[in-house]
């Protein structure tokens, strides 16, 4: 034993534990057995735990389940750990036993030594911090808990403020015409307005995708205990705990209809985790598309300039990088390999219980921790800084073959394609040799060929895409 140790006991005996430790013997042991890599557990889980010891224990004394010292002792440490003031006294990994035990019990231990500080007495970890509950319930209730939470207070309101953004641009750059590309080939044209239209209809579906979610998410496992029978737990704990969650935290918490399926599956934060990927997706498409109507700016599309955040090179001088769009996109592919880690661990319960739960938790709240940070940097430091470079798309539009397309009901396919031809091998405007090549009168190809009219689809109609 060290100078720096005391010793603790539990039912496999003596542990030694640095002495300025909140922690116990199970947290001990768990620190000592479970070092796998460096996935520490996301501090939103850890608020959620301390919530639900806090909601727990106010339901127990309002029961008569523990005296009201106690009870309140215990819940003011708790609503200390859920402020974050005892941070680091959670050094239990995501790798651990697969319920999530190690970090139940590392919370219980925490929270029942400063409820002792508090009364100057002993308060036990599980007869009182976790009386009425198991990890087996206690981690699935928390996974739910944290994610609602952060879904509110931080991705929605990001996915919304990235749709706002995107349409703020839709009045002011939404007439310019462009040309369209279709497997990255000219096409017909369109608006700018129609193109970020489209990007705003992706962020407002993959919000409410994710949005459907939540009445699934509001279920919690609390007072299912070890298998779902709810032993040991006082007939109305869950519905008192969960009333006070839902009271807390102002959202709609109701207990899981089933609460057997709410220990052996995770199929909410499955289906959760597939939303999440889905907003990734629409992410990195609006991340790509920047990125290819920046490039250039001689060599590329050079269509919009993105604002110049940071030098792009450390050999080249003047280089400017499309910075925000490429971190964009590597938080959409983590996000997406992490719905593949949830699908995994999802399927991995047996019987009672998913084995898991420590895995899950932190691959769904670094998903929605990841999506908030991307659409937040899309919105402010890409969307509402760039420039439209109007001559180069004007330019590119009016040498653009694919406009002849409009020709083909008055002249028939096989003309415009051999017109299309040597639109491309004299770039010429196409509208010069058209005049050479057809009878139509100036004024009708002219007509026919203007770039605002092909944009509406031949017909006057809005250019916001909505």
């Amino acid at each position: 034993m060290g100078d720096g140790d005391r010793i603790e006991k539990d039912s496999l005996g003596e542990v030694h534990v640095p002495a300025a430790a909140l922690w116990g013997a199970q947290t001990e042991r768990a620190r000592q057995n479970f070092d796998l890599g460096r996935l520490a557990l996301p501090p939103a889980l850890i608020r959620a735990l301390a919530l639900v010891k806090w909601a727990a224990a106010t339901a127990n004394g309002e029961l008569g389940e523990l005296a009201p010292e106690l009870a309140q002792a215990i819940a003011g440490a708790a609503l200390e750990v859920a402020a974050g003031l005892h941070a680091d006294q959670f050094p239990v990994g995501v790798l651990q036993t697969g319920s999530g035990t190690s970090s139940n019990m590392n919370a219980n231990e925490v929270i029942a030594r400063l409820a002792s500080m508090r009364i100057g007495g002993t308060v036990h970890p599980n007869d009182h911090v976790n009386r009425c509950q198991s990890s087996n319930d206690v981690i699935p209730t928390a996974i739910h808990i944290a994610a609602a939470g952060e879904l509110r207070d931080s991705l929605l309101p990001a996915l919304e403020a990235l749709a706002t953004a995107i349409g703020a641009r839709i009045p002011e750059i939404g007439q310019q015409l462009k040309t369209g590309r279709t497997h990255l080939m000219d096409a017909l044209p369109l608006t700018l307005g129609q193109e970020l239209g489209a990007w705003r209809s992706q962020v407002d579906d993959a919000a409410l995708r994710i949005t459907a979610v939540l009445p699934r998410l509001h279920r919690l496992a609390l007072g299912a205990t070890a298998v779902g029978t709810g032993i040991n737990a006082h007939p109305q704990f869950a519905a008192r705990a969960i009333a006070l969650l839902a009271g807390r935290m102002r959202l709609p918490f109701v207990a899981a209809p089933d609460r057997f399926a709410a220990l052996a599956a995770q199929d909410t934060a499955v289906e959760l985790s597939g939303q999440l990927r889905g907003a990734a997706v629409a992410l990195l498409k609006i991340a790509n598309d920047l990125r290819w109507m920046n490039s250039g700016p001689l060599a590329g599309l050079a269509e919009i300039t993105l604002p110049a955040l940071q030098p792009g090179s450390s050999i080249m001088p003047g280089k400017v990088n499309p910075v925000i769009p490429e971190a964009v996109a590597m938080a959409a592919v983590r996000v997406i390999g992490n719905d593949a880690v949830v699908g995994i661990a999802g399927a991995s319960g047996n019987f009672q219980l998913n084995v898991m739960l420590p895995l899950i938790a932190h691959a769904v709240l670094e998903s929605i921790d990841l999506l908030a940070g991307a659409a937040r940097a899309l919105a402010d430091r890409a969307i509402a800084g760039f420039t439209v470079n109007a001559d180069r798309l004007a330019a590119t539009l009016a040498h653009n073959p694919m406009l002849l397309t409009a020709l083909a009901p008055e002249i028939g396919y096989d003309r415009v394609a051999r017109i299309a031809r040597r639109v491309q091998s004299e770039g010429r405007p196409v509208l010069e040799i058209a005049i050479e090549e057809t009878d139509l009168p100036r004024d009708r190809l002219e007509q026919l060929l203007d770039p605002g009219t092909l944009a509406m689809g031949g017909t006057a109609g809005p250019t916001d895409g909505h």
